[in-house]
């Protein structure tokens, strides 16, 4: 399995390449922007991108994903309940203001429980709204979950945007998220912490919100 983290935009977005080596498939994580920079090393490690899964619909997270599918055909994935956010009016709004694109509408939504194939990776939807109603993570199963903005390293997710309940998303971290092994990779949705990951232990002993 192939996990490359690269922080892009203005923004600290981190966009995550998802890579099956053996088919060498590949999808991207919120792909918000540094097109090129995200496809150059796609081509580095020989991969095909066939996703793209947004962890929410917020517009610094779906910026790039015009350019992405424009350059690969790639699906655009996303769950259900943010489908509708990817071309609303204060997206697009907000996208003119730092530069990116309106994103097209969504192939395929999912909903908690859901997995989505990369080659011969499985990727189960943790759905952990709060953040936002449809914000969702990433596991592999085994090591990796991709938190998007629901947790960080050292803080969590904002909630005084439209949709956002800091309660619903206390409740999604301890119940979705600390649940899962201690070692658990967290790779989270900016680089806002001390470090660029974590795991599910050295958040529940120093995360302050926890």
């Amino acid at each position: 399995m192939i996990v490359k983290q690269l922080e892009v935009g203005r923004l600290g977005v981190f966009c995550y390449i998802i890579g099956c080596e053996d088919t060498k498939r590949a999808a991207l994580v919120d792909p918000a922007a540094e097109a090129d920079r995200i496809l150059a090393d796609v081509a580095s490690n020989g991969l095909t991108v066939e996703f793209i899964i947004n962890t929410h619909a917020h517009p610094d997270h779906i910026s790039g994903n015009a350019d992405i599918v424009e350059r690969t055909g790639a699906a655009i994935i996303i769950h259900e309940a943010e489908a509708s956010w990817l071309s609303s009016l204060a997206n697009k709004a907000f996208l003119t203001m730092i530069g990116g694109r309106t994103s097209p509408p969504a192939d395929r939504t999912v909903k908690d429980g859901d997995t989505i194939p990369v080659g011969a990776i499985t990727l189960s939807v943790i759905h952990t709204p709060g953040h936002s109603p449809g914000s969702i993570c990433l596991y592999d199963g085994r090591k990796y979950l991709i938190t998007g903005d629901t947790l960080f390293v050292g803080g969590v997710g904002r909630t005084d945007l439209p949709g956002g309940s800091m309660k619903t998303m206390m409740t999604s971290i301890r119940e979705r998220i600390m649940t899962l092994p201690d070692d658990t990779v967290i790779l989270p949705g900016h680089n806002y912490g001390p470090a660029p990951t974590s795991t599910v232990a050295d958040e529940r002993e120093s995360n302050p919100f926890l």
